[in-house]
């Protein structure tokens, strides 16, 4: 090898510098935490370097590929409890909340008639392109699953969840939010089911759906519950059922992380004022306070924290 090549190619093989997070980020978060991302950087110099995606594939890169980020910020905060604790993970903190609801734009098929007394009558008609995320992916896809099985009972239509998932056929099923929101941005389905601050940073119409089935209502947790998907575990073969909760973002810095300071910077700089501003005037409902569970958490989030 040619001792310029051999250089490069050492090069290639180091660690990521010091000043670097590795962030593994929800696919619903790219598009409003990109500005915090660049405020961050300009202010510390410290590198993020982000993949976005589906949180369970994240969690997968960690289980199965061993591929251990600086920083999770994940859809659901149970992905952790569920597949990385206490392994890779012994603490996660809650941090945001969303909502499920119907998207659409001014150029869907029956845009004009759409309400949120008739939505699951449109959304089931066979002339609808209707796009979901797919449930073994990312969060959004299994709670769409579970929304839908709460409609059923909400609205009392025998065969409606059943129905509704099989007119969002898996030719219309993307791995995460931002995959399947740009399918309609870009006019390929007059649909989806998503998350509202997904809907909202994209300038999509929206129905917003009743707290019984929405999975945003604290107070409706044990109603939620009686809804309940199976999804592929933290490895092959192996299936987990994941139950309706509300939904609530979890973040951790996980056990043997590369950069675990800088990690511990982004962080501090995520729960400051200016940054809470920037995200929920992109749409992210962000907690006043973050809710630490478990144990060895950094200093700075152990405040309120729940045992």
């Amino acid at each position: 090898m040619a001792p310029r090549a051999f250089v490069g190619f050492l090069f290639l093989m180091l660690p990521a510098l010091a000043d670097t997070v590795v962030l593994f980020l929800a696919a619903s978060l790219t598009k409003p935490m990109q500005p915090v991302l660049d405020t961050f950087t300009a202010r510390t110099g410290i590198v993020v370097q982000r993949e976005s995606g589906g949180s369970l594939e994240h969690a997968r890169k960690v289980t199965e590929l061993h591929r251990i980020p600086d920083l999770l910020l994940l859809a659901d905060a149970d992905v952790f409890p569920r597949l990385l604790a206490p392994r890779y993970t012994t603490w996660f903190a809650e941090f945001a909340r969303n909502r499920m609801v119907v998207a659409y734009t001014s150029k869907s098929k029956h845009a004009s008639e759409m309400s949120a007394a008739n939505w699951f009558d449109i959304l089931g008609g066979k002339d609808v392109e209707v796009g979901r995320t797919d449930p073994d992916a990312a969060p959004v896809g299994y709670r769409t699953l579970l929304m839908l099985q709460l409609a059923e009972r909400h609205y009392r239509k025998t065969g409606l969840a059943k129905a509704l998932e099989e007119n969002a056929p898996r030719r219309n099923m993307r791995a995460n939010a931002a995959e399947l929101a740009a399918l309609l941005a870009a006019g390929e389905l007059d649909y989806i089911y998503d998350y509202q601050s997904v809907a909202e940073s994209n300038g999509f119409r929206f129905i917003p759906l009743p707290a019984e089935i929405d999975l945003s209502d604290p107070n409706r947790a044990a109603a939620y519950r009686g809804a309940s998907a199976t999804v592929r575990g933290s490895s092959p073969g192996t299936k987990l059922t994941v139950r309706g909760e509300p939904i609530l973002y979890g973040m951790s810095i996980p056990t043997g992380a590369p950069h675990p300071t800088a990690a511990r910077q982004f962080l501090d700089f995520l729960l400051t004022p200016d940054a809470l501003r920037q995200l929920r005037a992109a749409h992210v409902d962000m907690l006043d306070h973050p809710i630490v569970v478990g144990a060895g958490a950094p200093p700075e989030l152990t405040r309120g924290a729940r045992r």
